[in-house]
């Protein structure tokens, strides 16, 4: 990743990202599969335009349009902008390596005000502009925040005690569509529906399938439950016939479901007929299993364990040309 400061092309975006240490693999495999680039501070600057939303890691984008190595400079640049708009606000961003302290940053936001022309709402503000500090170079712009209305989905009806946790199921939609909306996405062992909820929530078109009638059952009573549409099919894997642009397979782990080798070349080898691009997630190492299923694997992490967890999950991106 080139040093933040590196002159870059118009409509630049700087994130900010949040992750326990346990999901940092994942927040890294998210990142080079949505921006082609590494998070380094919790921070990235990207030419990608992307909903923070979809992330469980993104916490906020920033639209730059004003760079400067002094906040003097800073404050001339955004006058130059000549911004004239009533129901604004100013946040200012504490990025790593900045001590300005709480007072001086609270003197430079009314700096910033004072650049725009027009009555501020610190209450319910139409627009939202922030100031923030890296590396020696201040950046301005407006400020776009993570909606977090998925965490209500901790409250689901029907869950399964060693279900995947909903910060892992949303990072496997964006990952799976690259953060493209458009795409079509399976999430082809669907269980009680954990990822389809975090997808629908982001606004992905997905689709479900379990062989398990009852696991299908409560994959469609969550979605009713939060009024999400979404198609769960109740089948075997290998017995669908549509096309996706990607493909989710979180695999059984033989807690409440059969799951053996030949099950899993199965599940893979199926799914890999509906799609070019998959990922998969699994307790074991499915490298062989995998490449024989002609896919190859372009990237991978491991998902940590935390709390009462029992094991560690392995995440692989995969594609079939």
């Amino acid at each position: 990743m080139p040093p933040l400061h590196t002159k870059m092309p118009n409509n630049r975006y700087l994130y900010s990202f949040k992750y326990d240490y346990h999901l940092a693999e994942l927040c890294r495999l998210e990142s080079r599969q949505i921006f082609n680039a590494a998070v380094r501070d919790k921070l990235l600057i990207s030419t990608i335009k992307v909903d923070p939303s979809i992330s469980a890691f993104i916490k906020t984008r920033l639209q730059i349009t004003s760079t400067a190595v002094t906040f003097a400079q800073l404050t001339a640049e955004i006058k130059k902008e000549d911004l004239r708009i009533n129901g604004f606000n100013v946040e200012y961003l504490v990025c790593e390596g900045d001590t300005t302290e709480r007072a001086e940053r609270r003197k430079k936001l009314k700096d910033i005000g004072y650049c725009i022309e027009g009555y501020p709402d610190f209450k319910t503000p139409g627009i939202i502009y922030a100031i923030c500090q890296y590396e020696g170079v201040w950046y301005f712009g407006s400020i776009t925040t993570h909606n977090n209305n998925w965490y209500k989905h901790k409250q689901k009806p029907h869950s399964f005690s060693n279900s995947i946790g909903m910060d892992s199921a949303k990072t496997l939609v964006s990952i799976a569509a690259k953060g493209n909306k458009s795409n079509t996405l399976l999430d082809a062992c669907c269980g009680v529906g954990t990822t389809l909820l975090e997808a629908c929530c982001a606004g992905f078109h997905i689709e479900g399938c379990d062989i398990s009638p009852g696991a299908a059952n409560y994959s469609k009573l969550n979605l009713a439950h939060y009024n999400y549409v979404s198609t769960v099919y109740c089948s075997d894997i290998k017995d669908l016939d549509k096309s996706y642009d990607a493909a989710i397979v979180d695999l059984p782990y033989n807690l409440y479901s059969r799951s053996d080798e030949e099950v899993t070349r199965n599940i893979i080898a199926s799914t890999a007929r509906l799609t070019t691009r998959l990922v998969i997630v699994s307790i074991a190492d499915i490298a062989d299993t995998i490449q024989n299923s002609g896919l190859t694997i372009i990237d991978f992490c491991t998902i940590l364990k935390k709390g009462k967890s029992t094991f560690t999950r392995k995440v692989w991106v995969c594609e079939r040309t």
